[in-house]
């Protein structure tokens, strides 16, 4: 079930009187292994969606496909000594193995650097021209001496010239920390990512796309689209900040190779800008895939185009991409939904392609945790409306409890008692239902046949509007009426007692098992193959819930769904409990990034080699001598201090921001608070405060604060405190340090040039906080910094209100 599974022989083209929907996900970048942030921002959501379409019997194809061009791919080749092409054929292959795994079911899954790119992206460029919508402009650029070229945006690095960011490895594109979007010459002390040195700005010709002149029309076609079609809210709130910022011309061309040529006599040493030819990627695929692509792409009249991607592709989509196909001239269809989600952030920080931060596609595939766990959790946590966490307890309590002890345990109990043998069960053939039980009579069924209807209308009805996660959960629950109708029924009671309506009881409870196999296929479509297996139906899901076939009236007799008289197959526990050892090694492994990952297992393999080699040494000697060997070994490396305790770092304290829900005064302190703050954990933490001479507790009150993690936790006049808050003071004053105020709760604060992971709780013997604490202190321009170096945020630098050169404790 995994790419292209449902690409047949004929290309599907639109059907007269059918829906016809035509689903893409922004082309994940070819430079990188994608990780889950990547994997639930695009192609996971478009896929669940798609699978949607076709079990409700729509007309749906899916098309992605790896990025390709550009200096991102440029910059990789040259850090892995190899050709861009060799790049991209590497990293293609990898994604296309991590989208298999994930069950990903493309029509089509291409590539940028087709020769069918180059064709379609010229074509829409030579209409641009035709139209004159295009400027050429002279800009300045930073060129390097040293290379003899013009540097693209990524192959500039420099100081971020946001006040307050000043982040010193901010790309000529944009800043990692604080987000703003950037041009290379803004950079402060920019040099040359390839040899290092110091470029000069020269004067360069380039083609501009006239966004200014194109703004009416792309307003008419927002305004419309945007409330007339299926918009997320924050893609709204996204593309209503570029207008009221104005439009500017729109540079779409690049002194590079490796990319679409610009076909200009002019121009012609020049590519297309990647965000200009990527989103024209979905058309070339999908040329790629039919030579008919046009029925799909200029069809407005009978094709909806929805869209995935993640909050960072929204402008390209709604902005860019709309005006370069009106430009045209042609009726293009322009995108009707377009479903965008917020970060998913790893543990306590950031997920990060370039840093190699979180779990990656190809690292589920080392976990015993089977895909549809990995896709469930994704889904229920995916960041709809605001940033969400993954946290590896948090898998394991949705594991546990929702998957194996909600819906895994209706499923096996209900299947497991058909399988009984005749006395004790059905012998796996389902009952037929006598002609004297009436269900109507028998509340029960009659209550859970109208809650299983009103959820199903309820999850067709969120996912016709998107809205995936609120689908997942009402799917969801009906497992859990499910098992209170098993419980309200007591089944395994009635079968003693009166078989008939125990036989009612249990055929309505096997309907309930197969529909749940239908609603969750999008979801878990691994699962749901599962279950029909060990319904012993054939694995055909597809039209499940057709309209045109009466699939979805039928919902509303579950009794009706399975026929009386089939055999089952074989039930199996369908989920296996995640143990707590479990999450600790998976915690520990996939800890800090890929290079710290690669780095242990390299100092685990030297390890086991020097003591292989030790071992093969002492092999002559007595076993006497051997034992008294390993013993003194044993003693010295107990004794050793590791070189983690030996260097006392400031990444060995986890300070995170935090959100004070409340703060009061403690009941038998007069200058203490206490306040329950929200560190991104499943509970708050209650902290207690020296701060009531200081600090107003109105002021207390809902706001943002550093708060260090991992102190051990210690009682204050009764009260345990389980954290705490960081503050600047001097002479006179206190003043809490905060963090931006869009700063994401729970992401853990860093300090740049300074990387590892903090300790799990800080030992007060060996005075980590204390050593470290000295070096903690606000500069004159109010940050609060560790030496030079600022507390920093994803959203820009810790900050206090007035106290400058003060202390930070």
């Amino acid at each position: 079930m995994g790419s292209d599974v449902n690409n047949p022989e004929t290309p599907k083209l639109p059907i007269l009187g059918k829906r016809n929907i035509l689903i893409t996900s922004a082309l994940p970048y070819v430079n990188n292994v994608p990780h889950l942030g990547n994997i639930i921002g695009s192609v996971l959501s478009a896929d669940v969606f798609a699978r949607y379409c076709r079990i409700r019997g729509y007309n749906a194809l899916y098309i992605c496909g790896t990025d390709e061009y550009g200096t991102a791919t440029e910059t990789k080749a040259m850090e892995e000594k190899c050709s861009p092409k060799e790049i991209c054929d590497k990293y293609y292959v990898i994604h296309k193995e991590v989208y298999d795994w994930f069950n990903i079911s493309f029509d089509k899954f291409g590539r940028t650097s087709a020769p069918q790119q180059t064709e379609v992206c010229q074509a829409i460029f030579k209409r641009l021209w035709e139209n004159e919508w295009l400027l050429e402009n002279t800009m300045q650029q930073l060129y390097c001496d040293k290379c003899q070229r013009f540097l693209a945006d990524r192959l500039v690095e420099g100081t971020c010239p946001t006040p307050g960011c000043e982040y010193d490895s901010a790309r000529g594109d944009q800043c990692e920390k604080c987000g703003k979007l950037l041009n290379p010459t803004e950079l402060k002390s920019p040099r040359c990512k390839v040899c290092q040195n110091t470029p000069r700005i020269h004067d360069t010709n380039h083609l501009f796309l006239d966004l200014p002149r194109l703004k009416n029309e792309l307003e008419i076609y927002i305004n419309r689209t945007s409330v007339g079609g299926l918009w997320s809210q924050n893609a709204i709130q996204i593309t209503n900040s570029w207008l009221r910022e104005g439009l500017k011309p729109r540079c779409i061309t690049r002194d590079l190779k490796w990319g679409v040529p610009v076909p200009h006599e002019k121009y012609n040493d020049k590519v297309f800008y990647v965000w200009f030819d990527a989103p024209i990627g979905y058309v070339s695929i999908t040329s790629c895939y039919t030579s008919d692509w046009d029925k799909w792409w200029k069809n407005p009249e009978k094709v909806d185009l929805y869209q995935f991607m993640g909050k960072d592709n929204v402008p390209f989509h709604t902005v860019m991409f709309p005006s370069t196909l009106l430009g045209t001239g042609e009726e293009w269809t322009l995108m009707k939904a377009i479903s965008v989600t917020e970060y998913l952030n790893y543990e306590a920080g950031k997920f990060s392609k370039s840093k190699g931060v979180g779990v990656f596609g190809n690292d589920v595939k080392d976990t015993n945790i089977p895909v549809e766990v990995w896709r469930y959790y994704l889904l229920t946590n995916r960041p709809e409306v605001s940033d969400t966490l993954f946290t590896w307890s948090d898998l394991q309590a949705k594991l546990n409890s929702e998957l194996l002890s909600n819906l895994g345990n209706f499923i096996n109990r209900v299947l497991s008692f058909v399988a009984k043998p005749s006395g004790l069960g059905y012998g796996s053939i389902i009952p037929s239902i006598p002609a004297d039980v009436i269900v109507d009579s028998h509340e029960p069924t009659k209550k859970l046949a109208h809650k299983v209807a009103a959820y199903v209308e309820q999850y067709i009805e969120a996912m016709e509007k998107v809205k995936l996660k609120q689908g997942l959960k009402l799917a969801m629950s009906i497992s859990g009426e499910g098992n209170g109708y098993l419980q309200e029924t007591e089944f395994w009671r009635l079968y003693k007692e009166n078989q008939p309506l125990c036989a009612l009881v249990m055929k309505t409870a096997v309907g309930v098992v197969y529909l749940l196999a239908c609603l969750l296929e999008p979801f878990m479509p691994s699962f749901t193959l599962e279950v029909f297996k060990q319904l012993n139906l054939p694995p055909v899901v597809h039209d499940s819930l057709c309209h045109e076939k009466g699939d979805v009236d039928r919902v509303k007799r579950p009794w009706e769904i399975v026929s009386a008289g089939h055999k089952i197959g074989t039930p199996q526990p369908l989920f296996k409990e995640l143990k707590d050892e479990e999450v600790e090694f998976y915690r520990k492994k996939f800890a800090g990034s890929q290079a710290d990952r690669i780095e242990r297992a390299e100092a685990e393999a030297a390890k086991l080699a020097d003591q292989l080699e030790k071992n093969k040494v002492s092999e002559g000697s007595g076993k006497k001598n051997q034992s008294t060997k390993s013993l003194k070994e044993g003693k010295t490396k107990a004794s050793a201090p590791s070189a983690a305790e030996l260097e006392i770092s400031i990444t060995r304290l986890d300070i995170r921001v935090g959100l004070i829900k409340s703060a009061k005064k403690h009941p038998d302190a007069d200058s203490l608070y206490v306040e329950e703050i929200d560190v991104g954990e499943e509970q708050p933490r209650t902290v207690v405060s020296g701060l009531v001479k200081y600090i107003q507790l109105d002021k207390m009150q809902n706001r943002k604060v550093c708060v260090l993690c991992n102190l051990k936790p210690a009682t204050m006049r009764g009260i345990k405190s389980q954290a705490m808050v960081l503050c600047a003071s001097n002479d006179t004053q206190v003043e809490l340090v905060e963090p931006p105020s869009s700063a994401n709760v729970g992401e853990r604060v860093t300090f740049p040039g300074h990387e590892g992971v903090p300790d799990e709780l800080l030992n007060p013997k060996k005075k980590v906080w204390e050593t470290l604490q000295v070096d903690l202190h606000t500069n004159e321009e109010l940050s609060a910094c560790y030496k030079d170096v600022p507390f920093t945020t994803s959203a820009g630098v810790c900050k206090v209100s007035s106290i400058g050169n003060g202390t930070v404790r």
